[in-house]
């Protein structure tokens, strides 16, 4: 199957570097370009793209709004793939916060490009745990904390920071010793409780209401 992907920079010589760096998969072909958030909505209704590249610095709608939009007034949105020239961009942090499923450094090689795109298409989520948790330490403390979710269970809370180390399905049932399903079930009270879209927006959740503390180690 070939994943279609549409390309959202402000800057032509990145995008046209993207697209030809991309077509030169077999499996991947870009059905489309803009260079502002504010074409993004149109674009995907009319070219039905799997992935989203968004940058999230832009001069008129940025990445973050931009991702919003889509992830609201899309049924069955594409997944959205921020790509960032620094991995402490507090945008990151926010575009991550409004449902994009994973971030990219516009320096990664075309390898790593290609296996983002694949991984996040497939339904996982492309995490960066110390890169989040710088990003989280450098932000000055929210003057409204929102309050620790008392509705996770223990266990479900546990899970929770075992998904912050950027863990697996697989590898969280190997580490508590329980089954494969019975951490998807976790995973996905988790998601309804927190009203989280993806992985990467429950890690930053959890940051947000306390449940990992951003200076604590996570492994």
């Amino acid at each position: 199957m070939t994943l279609r992907v549409l390309i959202v920079d402000d800057e032509p010589l990145l995008r046209a570097g993207l697209r030809s760096l991309l077509d030169n998969q077999p499996d991947l072909t870009v059905v489309g370009e803009a260079g502002d958030g504010g074409e993004v909505v149109d674009l995907v209704r009319r070219t039905h793209p799997d992935v989203v590249l968004m940058d999230v610095r832009m001069p008129g709608v940025d990445g973050i709004e931009a991702t919003r939009r889509v992830l609201a007034e899309i049924p069955d949105p594409p997944k959205v793939l921020v790509i960032t020239t620094f991995d402490n961009d507090d945008y990151v942090y926010d575009a991550l916060l409004a449902g994009a499923s994973g971030f990219l450094l516009k320096r990664a090689r075309k390898e790593e490009f290609a296996h983002a795109i694949r991984t996040i298409a497939a339904g996982e989520t492309l995490l960066f745990p110390d890169a989040i948790r710088r990003m989280v330490t450098a932000r000055p403390a929210p003057s409204g904390l929102a309050p620790r979710p008392s509705s996770l269970t223990k266990r479900e809370t546990e899970v929770l920071r075992l998904i912050a180390t950027g863990m697996s399905n697989v590898d969280i049932a190997a580490e508590l010793v329980i089954s494969l399903e019975t951490v998807k079930t976790h995973v996905g009270n988790i998601f309804g409780k927190l009203g989280a879209a993806n992985r990467s927006q429950a890690v930053v959740f959890a940051y947000e209401t306390g449940v990992v503390a951003p200076g604590h180690s996570l492994r």
